[in-house]
């Protein structure tokens, strides 16, 4: 993926967060920047959980193992960015209400699924 469908994906997440801090009681975010980082932060986390594990850890791969997953993710990145708190219920409120946001939100940026085009026809 491109430098810009990464940073578009990170500036939704964030987005994504800071309306779910809004929404969910006991998940609070400090601002912008805090919402970014902590966007990258799970990011991180659950590509080196998907590295660890494989792909049946995520949230459409085992169902309440990877939302519980997604959750403690969640909680225990907290801990790394500043601005940022929750409790294990606001954490997992939380992770339900990404998730929730993910099944409407495309995985896929545009940006991949133009070069999946044009390498399928060849």
């Amino acid at each position: 993926m491109h430098l810009l469908g990464h940073l578009v994906r990170f500036i939704v997440s964030a987005l994504v967060l800071m309306f779910v801090s809004w929404l969910v009681p006991g998940f609070s975010v400090g601002g912008f920047w805090s919402a970014f980082f902590l966007a990258l932060v799970i990011a991180i986390a659950a590509w080196i959980i998907e590295g660890i594990f494989g792909k049946q850890i995520t949230p459409f791969g085992r169902g309440i193992v990877g939302f519980l997953v997604s959750a403690l993710v969640i909680w225990a990145a907290q801990f790394v960015v500043t601005n940022v708190s929750t409790s294990i219920i606001g954490a997992i409120l939380a992770a339900l209400v990404i998730g929730i946001i993910d099944l409407f939100i495309p995985v896929k940026t545009p940006f991949e699924q133009g070069l999946t085009g044009r390498e399928d026809r060849r």
